[in-house]
């Protein structure tokens, strides 16, 4: 199981680099089902490792200029904020057991993990339904300053909590409130996420002492993932590739909820 997690790793990249996203959001299950982690640490480790890989991702995509510096201060301001919010405030009031159902006790633990399923069936159903896709006609650019901060601000607490970049739920809103272009969408979310994920991590060593050499190392194979992806980019239409990518990630949301919740 352990050398699969580290396969995975490059598969992650691999995605990220292929589809510009979702990979990242296989990083807590495979650091928790995988590689034994506790989801809370996983959640923490999940931040660096989707932070740097977006990070390298997003540099290809600014020496193409496609990304909207404009969107990534004011939308980048506001969840920076709600990172710094949520980790000082809400993540600490999560108690070790929030409620309980008959003889089932919901613990911190499993409230994460059944989010993070959930969170999974709603971009396997974006990737499945083909997402968001690029009019014909292209719309000139609008900078709706209170959509955007908004977002942002749920976007900053989204990945505190579970770890997870949110470029399918970022890039949707970019395209239909913004009239960015897709590929400037993509680019700008990368680096959104890059900047929350990595502040977000940063709350996280405040609190725990990480272990380094694992960090590096997975991160290492995730960015290589990310080289090769944009590489196969140019041969793979990711249109047929997102579906097939989206129905695997259906099938891990919901096992899951079902290890979580029923076993």
């Amino acid at each position: 199981m352990e050398i699969i997690g580290w396969i995975m790793a490059l598969v992650i990249g691999v995605t990220l680099g292929l589809l510009g996203g979702g990979g990242s959001i296989l990083t807590v299950p495979v650091l928790v089902y995988l590689l034994a982690m506790d989801p809370i640490v996983a959640t923490g480790y999940s931040l660096f490792i989707v932070g740097l890989s977006s990070l390298f991702g997003a540099f290809s995509y600014f020496r193409k200029k496609l990304i909207d510096l404009k969107v990534v201060v004011i939308f980048g301001s506001a969840s920076i904020a709600a990172v710094y919010l949520a980790r000082r405030v809400i993540v600490p009031a999560i108690p070790d057991e929030i409620f309980q159902i008959g003889d089932f006790m919901v613990t911190r633990n499993i409230g994460i993990m059944v989010l993070f399923a959930f969170l999974m069936l709603a971009a396997s159903y974006s990737m499945i339904t083909g997402g968001v896709k690029e009019k014909q006609t292209i719309a000139p650019i609008k900078y709706n300053y209170i959509s955007l901060i908004t977002q942002g601000l749920g976007s900053g607490v989204f990945v505190v909590l579970v770890g997870a970049g949110g470029g399918f739920l970022i890039i949707p809103a970019l395209v239909m409130f913004t009239k960015l272009p897709i590929k400037t969408a993509i680019g700008t979310s990368l680096s959104i996420i890059a900047v929350n994920s990595l502040i977000g991590f940063l709350g996280d060593l405040q609190s725990r002492t990480m272990d380094w050499s694992f960090l590096l190392l997975f991160t290492g194979l995730a960015v290589v993932g990310i080289f090769v992806g944009t590489k196969l980019a140019t041969y793979v239409p990711s249109q047929k590739l997102k579906p097939a990518f989206g129905w695997f990630v259906l099938i891990m949301g919901l096992y899951i909820l079902a290890k979580e919740v029923f076993f």
